[in-house]
């Protein structure tokens, strides 16, 4: 099967690419929707400049495509970006996000394409375990959550940070995957990468308790 996927750079988009793949589908195209605002209620933002760096690492062609972030009207934004490419179908990575997870669906069928979200209605644990366990990299560029202070910002997720999300969650009453926008992350490296993504000049802001940490400057390393 040929299928496009909506890609972020962060942990749920990129896996569920990795998952499509090791169905043995054909993923075409990534495709990255860039708010013009700063803001969107559908679409990761932090360090979205970088999906293009990292689709090269996974050697599959990457389309950009504005959207002002404004609700609903992003919708019309994606149907633009979707709409004429030759695929049968789209891959997402929403988890547990019926707003998101709805939309995309309800826009597939009007384009004749069928919608795919492999994470669908896991179990958020697992899917981080899942995640780690599989040899991806991932590390946390943006925190919005009570209890996730600054030194969560650059933090790579391993069995001790999940460990340590686990509790936060079960204190705070969080979505321990991110899927309530909690947190942000960036995929460094992967199992279906043929390079990775090598930091080389960042910075951080906070304020307000919460923050980003901004990747200035990123190239793709041999492995």
């Amino acid at each position: 099967m040929k299928v496009a996927a909506l890609f972020s750079g962060g942990k749920d988009s990129t896996y569920a690419v990795y998952l499509a793949q090791q169905r043995g589908w054909d993923v075409a195209k990534l495709i990255t929707m860039v708010p013009t605002h700063g803001e969107s209620h559908m679409f990761h933002v932090p360090n979205i400049n970088l999906c293009g760096l990292l689709a090269e690492a996974m050697g599959i062609p990457h389309a950009a495509f504005p959207t002002d972030g404004e609700e609903e009207r992003e919708l019309g934004d994606l149907e633009k970006a979707l709409s004429g490419l030759n695929v049968q179908g789209i891959v997402s990575g929403a988890i547990a996000s019926d707003y998101q997870h709805a939309r995309i669906d309800r826009l597939c069928h009007g384009l004749g394409m069928a919608s795919f979200s492999p994470l669908w209605r896991w179990k958020q644990e697992a899917v981080l375990a899942d995640i780690v366990e599989a040899g991806f990299r991932v590390m946390i560029v943006g925190v919005y959550a009570d209890g996730m202070g600054k030194e969560w910002l650059g933090r790579v997720l391993d069995p001790g940070s999940l460990k340590d999300l686990a509790e936060l969650a079960g204190r705070n009453r969080m979505n321990v995957s991110g899927e309530g926008g909690e947190f942000e992350t960036l995929v460094l490296d992967g199992p279906n990468f043929c390079r990775r993504l090598e930091i080389s000049e960042s910075k951080t802001q906070w304020g307000g308790g919460r923050g980003e940490l901004i990747v200035n400057k990123a190239g793709l390393a041999d492995k």
